[in-house]
């Protein structure tokens, strides 16, 4: 039998690469907790409808394609030009519209847009959560909400980060990790406030630390 093994390849200073190439696998690879952050997504808002919904690291258009059918009009971003591409190869809804941003800079939206916004599987790749929160709460109407589904700290305790396989070769994107205080100070700090918390298993986890933690915040 032929013995495989695996590299480990760190992509520190170049999140955004690691990305593009994850593009062209990201929705054929397993992936638990994609499929996991998918499930409670829409979950999270069936049977819901929104008037304007930002969407914070759509990724290859996995939630996209939830999102379109509960709000009117659904501005999708993401930094990875790969991920955008297939996005719009996914999605053709008339009522989205994509664009390529980095959200640790200022988000090219106007203040008080969007009564939803949702960001899904992005803040362990950014630093600073203070300025995600920020940029929420200005862009946010007043009692508009902010949908966090985030890789659980717990996972990320004893070094799990995302990574996807490339030929024999694991590619491993470089994390941050956030404590849940950090969550809650963030939004404190911005004027939202705490509605409901999750933590999250998938149905493969038994036995082990929630996958994922689950935050809806509101806008005073």
């Amino acid at each position: 039998m032929t013995k495989i093994t695996w590299e480990v390849i760190l992509y520190p200073m170049s999140i955004q690469n690691a990305y593009n190439e994850w593009s062209e696998i990201y929705d054929s690879n397993q992936n638990l907790t994609r499929d996991l952050d998918q499930m409670l997504t829409r979950k999270a808002f069936a049977g819901q409808h929104f008037d304007s919904i930002l969407e914070t690291g759509c990724g290859t258009g996995k939630n996209t394609e939830f999102l379109v059918q509960i709000g009117k009009q659904v501005h999708a971003l993401d930094f990875s030009q790969g991920m955008i591409e297939k996005a719009k190869e996914k999605v053709k809804a008339e009522n989205v519209r994509f664009s390529i941003a980095d959200l640790t800079k200022r988000w090219p939206s106007d203040d008080s847009a969007y009564d939803l916004i949702t960001c899904n599987l992005v803040l362990e790749h950014i630093e600073d959560l203070n300025h995600i929160f920020s940029e929420a709460a200005r862009t946010l109407q007043p009692k508009g909400k902010f949908h966090i589904n985030e890789l659980h700290p717990f996972k990320q305790y004893p070094g799990t980060k995302a990574r996807f396989e490339k030929g024999a070769e694991i590619v491993e994107v470089e994390a941050f990790v956030h404590h849940i205080s950090d969550f809650m100070n963030a939004a404190g700090a911005n004027g939202l406030s705490l509605l409901t918390l999750g933590e999250h298993w998938h149905s493969e986890d038994q036995g082990k630390p929630p996958r994922i933690v689950s935050f809806l915040f509101e806008r005073a």
